[in-house]
């Protein structure tokens, strides 16, 4: 269910690092605390592909596991944050994210649905339509919302 046409391409600001991949299985905006401290910014767009999709090439990316079986891949060169990267049950088997700003054409990955919904920053929003979950979306549950957290309305209500 991918939403780009095509291979994509991407890699680190320096271009030390450097990756191809098939179309993305899903790509999703994550409010999660652990993805925002990575990148700095108050939201996350990721493409999700399966671990043995991505071809890599240049320099070996540095990984920091951020908690337990969850790691988190950028350039020891200029510190672009890269990939999160685990393994979820759920699919059946390891997972890597990467960062869409980190594609060649971003334009070209259109998040479809909002994860960790109630740990997104309260003055931050996007307005959109999607479907927004409280936490992972593989785990069964039913979106909480569609379309912009509206106040009084939160994550958390």
């Amino acid at each position: 269910m991918g939403t780009g046409t095509g291979k994509v391409t991407g890699g680190c600001m320096c271009g030390a690092v450097r990756y191809e991949a098939p179309e993305a299985h899903a790509v999703v905006y994550c409010h999660c605390k652990s993805c925002r401290a990575h990148t700095g910014a108050p939201v996350v767009a990721l493409a999700g592909y399966l671990k043995s999709e991505i071809i890599w090439s240049g320099d070996e990316r540095s990984i920091y596991e951020s908690s337990p079986g969850i790691r988190r891949g950028f350039c020891r060169k200029c510190g672009t944050p890269l990939t999160w990267e685990g393994y979820v049950e759920e699919l059946g088997g390891d997972l890597i994210e990467v960062f869409i700003s980190t594609t060649d054409d971003p334009d070209a990955l259109v998040p479809q649905f909002h994860i960790w919904s109630d740990e997104r920053i309260e003055w931050f929003d996007t307005v959109d339509q999607l479907p927004r979950y409280r936490g992972w979306m593989h785990d069964g549950s039913e979106p909480f919302n569609h379309g912009t957290v509206m106040e009084g309305e939160g994550p958390s209500a």
